[in-house]
């Protein structure tokens, strides 16, 4: 009897187990600053601009401030969408091998404006959001969402991947992608806000 009920046992804890990991404290802290971070330096950016700022374009091909705004709303739910996509199969640590980056050097990769990326068109501006203050709002309703799923999230983002053009990330990767992306468009904003010709009001 004894020979029968220990794997049964046994078979309910790893079951358990692999069902229940969480990311750790630390990761979930170091995560949720990410993002925190990366928006409040967003925010200080646009703080106080006019519109005639807010709309400035140096030349038809460059985003103005107010698109770079729009294109940030729209992506934050594109890249968390992958964390979404990610989580509906089972977690899976063998492929852990397949992660090639750490978490620093996703953020360093994302952020250096040395390498320019021509946007995919889904995630260029239209104006969908409308004007500029709902289009930022939209940006922080879902950065808001993503903070407190972090918060509060059981899933096991480790052991979850998504398939990018560079390379595998892990869901937590995913959303430090998503971060970091962040920041290399407040690089962008600061470099128009430089131009000559930039409003001064």
């Amino acid at each position: 009897m004894k020979k029968i009920i220990l794997p049964i046992v046994m078979f309910v804890l790893v079951s358990f187990t692999a069902g229940t990991v969480k990311i750790t404290d630390a990761e979930r802290d170091m995560a949720v600053k990410e993002l925190t971070d990366s928006q409040k330096a967003m925010l200080s950016a646009l703080d106080g601009l006019s519109e005639a700022q807010l709309n400035y374009k140096p030349d038809d091909e460059t985003w103005s401030l107010f698109e770079i705004t729009e294109h940030l709303a729209i992506t934050e739910n594109m890249i968390f969408g992958m964390v979404t996509e990610c989580l509906k199969t089972p977690a899976d640590p063998s492929r852990r091998g397949e992660v090639k980056m750490t978490d620093e050097q996703i953020l360093g990769f994302i952020e250096d404006r040395t390498t320019k990326i021509k946007t995919q068109t889904p995630m260029e501006p239209t104006g969908q959001f409308g004007g500029f203050e709902t289009t930022l709002e939209a940006f922080k309703d879902s950065r808001k969402d993503h903070i407190d799923y972090l918060k509060d999230t059981d899933d096991d983002l480790r052991n979850h991947y998504a398939q990018l053009p560079f390379g595998t990330l892990d869901g937590l990767q995913v959303i430090l992608f998503m971060s970091g992306h962040t920041d290399r468009h407040v690089q962008q904003m600061h470099e128009l806000m430089s131009e000559a010709d930039f409003p001064e009001n």
